[in-house]
C-alpha cells in the first residue's frame, strides 16, 4: 500500500513545513464581528448560500499558477481541470504564456476582464498575499482560498500581515478560507481547488479538518476504502471562515448527509453550539476533538496556538448541543459508515445474529455496557426459531444459527427477527465457517432490510474472504465493520444520535415555563453590591459570608452567616442566631479552613464562642502567617444532610459552565461530578447532573434511610446556574457543602473568585492568591 501523500514537495510558492499548519486566529469579537456581519449581509443580497462561493464559482484563478509540473501552482491548475469543473480556469502569472492548454492572464484584472471570477486561489509567497487579496476585491472576486503560509505563526510581522490580509477581505466583502489551507473539494460540482494528490470519490460525506496534513491523508485513504464525500474543507488560520461558519454550510448542503469534523479549537463558541442545534436537526454531526488530555491539549496548543477551553466544557457542549463526539480517527469513519444508513432504529432493544457464539456474546456485551437492550423475544418469534433452526441452534437472545449456517439460514432467521414485535434492529455477524457465503448472506441481509425497512448493522469477521460481503453491503447503505464490537457501537451511535437531536431540541431552561418553577427573582444589583465592596477594598476573592450574600439575593438557601471581627461581637451575633454554631476564619488567601485549624463546631454558649474565636485567629496566625485576616464568621449551625458540591466557572469559549456532584472533602478525592453549560441549561439538564453521578444513589435512599429532598437541590442548581448567566463577572463559584435532607436543601459555605474587571468575560485561572486588602491584618499581626 503506498503511504498517504502529505504534502507536495518542490515549491517555490509556499513555506511546506507543519510548524503552525493549522493555528486558528483570536475569537471574533467587537469590530470584526460588525465587519463579519456586513459580510455575511453582502453575500446574502447576492442570492449565494453561505459558502457557496468555495464550492460552486463560476469561474476560479489561480494566483501563482506555475508552468513547473510538481509546483504548487501548477498541481492546482491541474486539480481543477481532472476534477471536471466546468466554470472557467484561470491561471495567473506575470509571465504569461499557457499552463495546461490553458491562456495564463498576468494579472487578476486581466483574468476578471475576460469573464466572471468568483474564486481566487492563492498560491504565492506570503509577503505578495495582501497585494493579491487588493486587487481580487477591486476585480469583485467574492472568496479568496489562501494556501500560502508564512503568516501569524511566523510571529509578530506574520501576525501584522494576516491583520492586514483581513482588513482587505472585509474591505471588500470577501470571504478569506485561510491562510494556511490544503483548499476546497466539492465532488458533486465537481471541483478540486487543493494541492492534494488524486480526486476522492463522490459521496454524502463532508469533512472539514483544522489540520491540513490529517485532510491530506484521509483524502487518501479514504480512496482506499471505498468512502465517498460530498466536500472537503481545510480550515488552516481560520482568520475568516471557520468551524461555524462550515457547519452552517454544509448543514444546507442537499448533497451532504453526514458531517465529519476535526477540531483542535472553538473560535467562537457560542456561534459553534447555536449552529450546531440547527445543523443536528438536518443531519449527524461527528466531532474528533483532540487535546483530551493535559498532554494533548498542550500539544494542540503549541500546534494551533488556541486558549481552548477545558476538555469538560467541550464535552457539554457537544453532548447539549446534539454533536456526537468520538475519541479516534477510526470511530469518526465508522460512524461516518453508520449513518450513511437510511434506516434509523426508533428504540433500543437488539436482536443479535450470529454464527459465532463468541461474536456474539462480545456484540452483546457492547450492547449493554452502553445502555442497550437485548430484545426479548416475543413467544411466537421463539417458536417460529425453533421450526426454522437445528435443534443446536441458540434461539434466545442472541441468535446463534450454528457455524455451519449457509446464506439460506441467515435469510430464515432474519425474517423472523424482522417480524419480531419486541425488536426495533439486528447485529448480524458472520464468521468465515468453511460453509460460510458470505456474499450470498449479504445479499439475504440486504433484502431483507430492505423487505422489512430493518434497522440493522453489520461484522463481516475477517479479511480477503469477506470482501465481496462487505462491498455489496456498503453498496446497500448498510453498515459493516469487521469486528462485532464496532457493528454494536455502530447501533449504538444510531441510537444516540437520534436522543441527542431530541434534546437540542428542548427550550432552555431560559425559555421553558419551568423558569417560574426553578427560579427565583435574582436580585442582580444587591449581588453587584456585594462585589463592589470587595472590589473597593482591593480584593477579587469574596469571603464566605459574602458569597452567601450574594447567594440570597438569587434566592438560594443558606446557613445565617455573619462576620465578626472580635471575640465579643462572635458572642453576640451567636445569641442573635441561637445556639449551635459554627466559627470559620475569614480570609481570601486561606482556601482550606480546616487545615489551618480554623473551624469549630458545635459551639453551644457564648464563653465556648469567645474562646473558639481567639483560638481560631491564633492558629490561623502559625499555619498561615502571611494570610490576611478579615475576622471569624459565625455560622448557625443546622441540621446535617448529605454533602453536596455545586459550582461553576467560566469557560474561555462557551462560557459560564456548571457543576455539581458528590461534595465535602470527597470533592477532590472522587472527582464524581457532572458537567452542563449554562447557556443551553434545560430542566432536564437540572436533573440529569445529580443523576450522572453516584451522589443520586444517596439522595434517593440508601439502605433504608429516607430519600432527600431533591426538588430543593434542583432549584439550588438552577439559581447558581441563574447567577452565573447575570452575573459574567464571577470567574469561579464553589459551595460545598450544600446540606441535601429530606426537610430541604441549603448552602453552608461556598468561594467566589472574580474576573479582573479589566477582564470581565476572560478567564484568568483559578482562585488569585494576590489579594489582600490595606485594611485589616495580617495573620502574624496580633492586638
Amino acid at each position: 500500500m503506498s503511504h498517504p501523500r502529505r504534502f507536495r514537495r518542490g515549491s517555490d510558492v509556499l513555506e511546506e513545513t507543519e510548524r503552525g499548519k493549522d493555528l486558528p486566529s483570536e475569537r471574533r469579537g467587537g469590530e470584526g464581528s460588525l465587519a463579519m456581519e456586513r459580510t455575511e449581509n453582502a453575500v446574502r443580497e447576492r442570492g449565494t448560500p453561505m459558502l457557496d462561493v468555495f464550492f460552486r464559482p463560476r469561474g476560479v484563478a489561480v494566483v501563482g499558477a506555475s508552468h513547473v509540473p510538481g509546483k504548487i501552482g501548477h498541481i492546482v491548475v491541474q486539480n481543477l481541470q481532472e476534477s471536471g469543473y466546468a466554470g472557467r480556469i484561470a491561471p495567473v502569472n506575470p509571465k504569461g504564456g499557457e499552463i495546461r492548454g490553458l491562456p495564463v492572464a498576468q494579472s487578476l484584472a486581466e483574468a476578471a476582464a475576460e469573464g466572471p471570477i468568483d474564486l481566487a486561489v492563492v498560491a504565492v509567497p506570503a509577503p505578495a498575499v495582501v497585494d493579491v487579496a487588493e486587487e481580487a476585491g477591486k476585480a469583485g472576486v467574492q472568496g479568496l482560498v489562501v494556501l500560502s503560509a508564512g503568516f501569524r505563526e511566523t510571529g509578530s510581522e506574520g501576525a501584522r500581515r494576516e491583520a492586514a490580509l483581513l482588513e482587505v477581505v472585509r474591505r471588500y466583502s470577501m470571504r478569506l478560507l485561510g491562510p494556511n489551507v490544503v483548499g476546497v473539494v466539492d465532488t458533486h460540482t465537481p471541483l478540486n481547488a487543493t494541492f492534494a494528490e488524486g480526486f476522492p470519490n463522490r459521496g454524502e460525506v463532508a469533512f472539514v479538518s483544522q489540520s491540513g496534513a490529517l485532510l491530506l491523508a484521509i483524502h487518501d485513504w479514504a480512496r482506499k476504502e471505498g468512502m465517498g464525500f460530498s466536500r472537503f474543507l481545510s480550515l488552516g488560520n481560520k482568520t475568516d471562515v471557520d468551524e461555524s461558519d462550515a457547519l452552517a454550510a454544509l448543514a444546507e448542503d442537499p448533497h451532504t448527509r453526514v458531517i465529519l469534523l476535526y477540531l483542535e479549537d472553538v473560535r467562537d463558541g457560542r456561534r459553534f453550539l447555536e449552529v450546531a442545534r440547527r445543523a443536528v436537526q438536518e443531519k449527524p454531526v461527528v466531532v474528533l476533538k483532540s487535546g483530551r488530555s493535559d498532554a494533548g491539549a498542550r500539544a494542540a496548543a503549541s500546534h494551533t496556538g488556541a486558549l481552548a477551553g477545558s476538555d469538560r466544557a467541550y464535552e457539554a457542549a457537544f453532548r447539549q448541543s446534539g454533536v456526537l463526539r468520538v475519541n479516534s480517527l477510526e470511530e469518526l469513519f465508522a460512524a461516518a459508515w453508520a449513518f450513511l444508513s437510511p434506516r434509523y432504529p426508533k428504540g433500543k432493544k437488539v436482536a443479535v445474529l450470529t454464527n459465532a457464539g463468541g461474536g456474539g456474546i462480545l456484540a452483546s456485551d457492547a450492547l449493554a455496557a452502553r445502555g442497550l437492550e437485548l430484545a426479548s423475544f416475543a413467544r411466537g418469534t421463539i417458536r417460529a426459531l425453533r421450526e426454522a433452526m437445528p435443534p443446536e441452534a441458540s434461539v434466545l437472545n442472541p441468535v446463534d444459527v450454528l457455524g455451519d449456517a449457509r446464506a439460506d439460514r441467515y435469510a430464515r432467521a432474519a425474517e423472523i427477527l424482522a417480524r419480531d414485535p419486541e425488536t426495533d434492529g439486528i447485529v448480524a455477524i458472520v464468521c468465515p465457517t468453511a460453509t460460510a457465503e458470505p456474499e450470498k448472506t449479504a445479499q439475504v441481509l440486504a433484502k431483507a432490510v430492505e423487505r422489512f425497512d430493518l434497522p440493522l448493522t453489520a461484522a463481516f469477521m475477517g479479511g480477503e474472504a469477506m470482501e465481496a460481503g462487505v462491498r455489496l453491503l456498503r453498496e446497500a447503505r448498510i453498515p459493516v465493520y469487521t469486528f462485532p464490537e464496532a457493528a454494536a457501537e455502530a447501533w449504538i451511535r444510531l441510537v444516540a444520535y437520534e436522543e441527542l437531536r431530541t434534546r437540542s431540541q428542548t427550550p432552555t431552561l431560559w425559555d421553558s415555563p419551568a423558569r417560574h418553577r426553578l427560579l427565583g427573582e435574582g436580585d442582580v444589583r444587591r449581588a453587584k453590591a456585594v462585589f463592589a465592596r470587595a472590589r473597593a477594598e482591593g480584593r477579587r476573592v469574596l469571603l464566605s459570608s459574602e458569597v452567601l450574600e450574594a447567594l440570597a439575593a438569587f434566592g438560594i438557601p443558606v446557613a445565617p452567616t455573619r462576620l465578626a471581627r472580635t471575640a465579643r461581637e462572635a458572642a453576640a451575633i451567636a445569641e442573635e442566631f441561637g445556639y449551635p454554631v459554627a466559627l470559620k476564619i475569614a480570609s481570601p488567601d486561606i482556601l482550606h479552613k480546616s487545615d489551618v485549624g480554623g473551624v469549630r463546631l458545635g459551639l453551644a454558649d457564648g464563653e465556648a464562642v469567645q474562646r473558639a474565636f481567639r483560638e481560631i485567629v491564633d492558629a490561623a496566625a502559625h499555619h498561615a502567617p502571611d494570610a490576611f485576616l478579615y475576622g471569624v464568621e459565625v455560622q448557625k449551625m443546622l441540621a446535617r444532610g448529605h454533602e453536596v458540591f455545586v459550582g461553576g466557572m467560566r469557560d474561555p469559549t462557551f462560557g459560564p459552565l456548571l457543576v455539581a456532584g458528590m461534595g465535602g472533602v470527597f470533592v477532590n478525592l472522587l472527582e464524581d461530578v457532572a458537567y452542563r453549560l449554562v447557556e443551553l441549561l434545560t430542566e432536564r439538564d437540572v436533573e440529569e447532573i445529580v443523576r450522572e453521578t453516584r451522589l443520586y444513589r444517596l439522595l434517593r435512599g440508601f439502605r433504608g434511610e429516607p430519600p432527600a429532598d431533591l426538588p430543593a437541590l434542583h432549584r439550588i442548581i438552577a439559581r447558581v446556574a441563574d447567577l452565573l448567566r447575570e452575573l459574567p463577572e464571577v470567574l469561579e463559584l464553589d459551595l460545598n457543602p450544600v446540606f441535601v435532607s429530606p426537610d430541604g436543601a441549603w448552602v453552608v459555605d461556598a468561594k467566589l473568585a472574580l474576573h479582573e474587571e479589566r477582564n470581565v468575560g476572560e478567564s484568568s485561572g483559578a482562585f488569585p492568591r494576590d489579594v489582600s486588602s490595606p485594611a485589616g491584618r495580617r495573620g502574624n499581626q496580633r492586638g
